[in-house]
C-alpha cells in the first residue's frame, strides 16, 4: 500500500496551515499513484527533477575537485575546452536530436512504426557522420591556424575534438530517450555517470598512472568518460527501443526530417550559444584564471538552473503529444503547470544560493570568492527565464521552430554585442551584465511570440488564456 503524503501531513502540519496546503499534498499523491497521462507526465517530471538535483550537486562538487586538483589557470583551460566541446557536439547533430522528440510521439500515435524505425536509425548515423566531418575540419583548422591559438589551449583543443562524435551521438540518444519517456536513459548517463567517470579517470591518471594534474590530463579524461558513457547508453537505448518498435521495415523521409531539423538546429544552436557564449567570450578577452572564476560562478548558478532543464527535459514530448493529438485545453493546462514547476522551485533555490554563494565558491579555492557578486547579476537572468517556463520547447514542439530560431538569433547577437562592449571595460562584471540582459530579452520575446502565435500566456503571473476562436492545431 502506497503511503499518502496527505495523511502524513494531517498528523504533522498544523490544521491552520493544512487547509491551505492540502491541495498540494493531494496533487502530489495523485501524481505518485495515478494512472492517467497527466500522472505519468508528473512522475517523469518528478524523476527528472530529482535526477537534476543530484546531477547539479555532483557536477558542482566534481568541478570543485577538478579546480582544487589543477588550480585556477589549468582549470580555466579545461572548462574552456569542455564548453567548446559541448557546444560544437550539440551543433553537429543539426537539430536531429530534437527532431526525434518532435516526430517520434507523432509516429507512435499514428502507429507509423516503419517511419519510427527509420527515424531512430537515421538520426544516429547522421549524428556520427556529421560530427566526424566537423572533427576532421576542426583538426585541419587547428593545424592551419595554430600560430593564432595560445599554446595553453592548442593541445587540449586537439584532444577535445575526439569528443565530438560521441558528444553528438549522446545528444541524439538523449533525444530518443526523451521521445520514448525514458527519463532515466535520457538523464542518468549525461548528468550522473559522465561527471563521476571524469573524476574517476582523473584520479586514476594522477594517483595511479602518475600524470600531472594539468588541463591536458583532464581533457583526456573527459574524452575517455564521454566515450564510455555514450557507448553504454547506445547499447541500452537500442535494446529498449527495438523492443518497443519490434522488427520490421524502415521508411526514411530524410528531406522531411531535415526540413524540420534545420530550424530546430538554429533554435538549439542559438540556445546553447546563449547559455555558454559568455564563457567563450571571457576566454577570448581574459586569462584562463578569470575563465575559471566565471565558470565557477556559472556552475554555482546551475544549482538553480537545473529546475528549468529538468522540466524542459520531461515535458517536451508531452507538448508534442497534446499539440498533435488535437487537445488544446490539455495542452494549455500542461503548459501553465510547467511554468509553475519551473519558477517557484527556481525562486526558492535562488534564495538559498545567494545566501550561501560565498561559501560555495570558496570550495573551489580562495581566489574563486571574487565571483560572488556575479551571482546576484546572473540570477536576475536565470529567474527571468524561469518565469516563462520552457517556452522554446512549447514553440518548437508546436511547429513554431522558425519563430523560435529568430528569437534566439537576435538574442545571441545581442549577447555577443554586449559582451564585446562590456568585457573589455568591466571584465567579469561586464560579462555577467551582458548575459543577464540577454536572458531577460530572450524570456520576454519568447513569451510574446508564444502569445501571438499560439495564444498562450507564458508568464508565471498571467491568468488563463481567453477561449480561442479556432483550434490550436490550426494556429500551429
Amino acid at each position: 500500500m502506497m503511503l499518502s503524503t496527505e495523511k502524513i501531513a494531517d498528523r504533522l502540519v498544523p490544521k491552520a496551515l493544512m487547509g491551505r496546503f492540502r491541495p498540494f499534498f493531494a496533487g502530489f499523491d495523485a501524481v505518485l499513484s495515478g494512472h492517467g497521462e497527466k500522472a505519468v507526465a508528473g512522475r517523469i517530471a518528478l524523476f527528472a527533477f530529482s535526477v537534476r538535483v543530484i546531477s547539479a550537486v555532483i557536477a558542482f562538487f566534481s568541478q570543485v575537485v577538478l579546480a582544487r586538483w589543477m588550480g585556477s589557470a589549468e582549470y580555466g583551460v579545461f572548462v574552456f575546452v569542455l564548453v567548446a566541446s559541448v557546444i560544437v557536439g550539440g551543433l553537429c547533430c543539426l537539430g536531429f536530436q530534437t527532431a526525434v522528440i518532435r516526430f517520434a510521439p507523432e509516429y507512435r500515435v499514428r502507429q507509423q512504426l516503419d517511419l519510427l524505425r527509420g527515424l531512430l536509425v537515421t538520426s544516429r548515423r547522421f549524428a556520427l557522420a556529421s560530427s566526424s566531418i566537423v572533427s576532421l575540419l576542426g583538426l585541419a583548422a587547428l593545424w592551419l591556424f595554430r600560430d593564432g591559438v595560445p599554446d595553453y589551449y592548442l593541445l587540449p583543443l586537439v584532444i577535445g575534438i575526439f569528443c565530438l562524435p560521441v558528444m553528438a551521438l549522446g545528444e541524439v540518444l538523449d533525444g530518443t530517450s526523451r521521445a520514448h519517456a525514458l527519463a532515466g536513459l535520457a538523464l542518468l548517463p549525461t548528468f550522473i555517470v559522465r561527471p563521476l567517470l571524469i573524476i574517476a579517470y582523473m584520479a586514476l591518471a594522477v594517483n595511479v598512472a602518475g600524470f600531472e594534474a594539468h588541463a591536458v590530463t583532464a581533457v583526456a579524461c573527459l574524452v575517455a568518460a564521454t566515450w564510455t558513457t555514450t557507448l553504454g547508453q547506445l547499447f541500452l537505448v537500442r535494446r529498449t527501443t527495438n523492443l518497443r518498435t519490434g522488427p520490421g521495415p524502415r521508411r526514411i523521409i530524410f528531406g522531411t526530417w531535415m526540413a524540420m531539423a534545420l530550424p530546430i538546429f538554429l533554435v538549439e544552436g542559438f540556445f546553447n550559444l546563449l547559455t555558454n557564449v559568455d564563457i567563450l567570450m571571457v576566454g577570448h578577452f581574459l586569462p584562463p584564471s578569470d575563465v575559471a572564476v566565471y565558470y565557477a560562478s556559472v556552475k554555482t548558478l546551475a544549482l538553480v538552473h537545473f529546475v528549468y532543464f529538468a522540466v524542459k527535459a520531461s515535458a517536451a514530448q508531452r507538448f508534442s503529444h497534446y499539440h498533435h493529438a488535437g487537445e488544446p485545453q490539455e495542452f494549455e493546462l500542461f503548459v501553465r503547470e510547467t511554468i509553475r514547476w519551473t519558477f517557484w522551485p527556481s525562486l526558492a533555490m535562488a534564495v538559498v544560493i545567494l545566501v550561501g554563494g560565498e561559501l560555495l565558491l570558496g570550495l573551489f579555492g580562495p581566489e574563486f570568492g571574487a565571483g560572488y557578486p556575479l551571482l546576484f547579476i546572473l540570477m536576475i537572468g536565470v529567474l527571468a527565464r524561469a518565469a516563462v517556463g520552457p517556452a522554446e520547447s512549447v514553440l518548437t514542439m508546436s511547429g513554431e521552430q522558425k519563430a523560435c530560431a529568430a528569437v534566439y538569433f537576435t538574442t545571441i547577437l545581442l549577447n555577443i554585442g554586449l559582451n564585446v562592449m562590456l568585457i573589455p571595460l568591466y571584465g567579469l562584471y561586464g560579462a555577467a551584465v551582458a548575459t543577464a540582459l540577454a536572458m531577460i530579452y530572450e524570456a520576454a520575446t519568447l513569451a510574446l511570440v508564444a502569445y501571438r502565435r499560439l495564444g498562450l500566456k507564458m508568464f508565471i503571473l498571467a491568468g488563463p488564456t481567453l477561449p480561442r476562436s479556432r483550434p490550436l492545431e490550426e494556429i500551429g
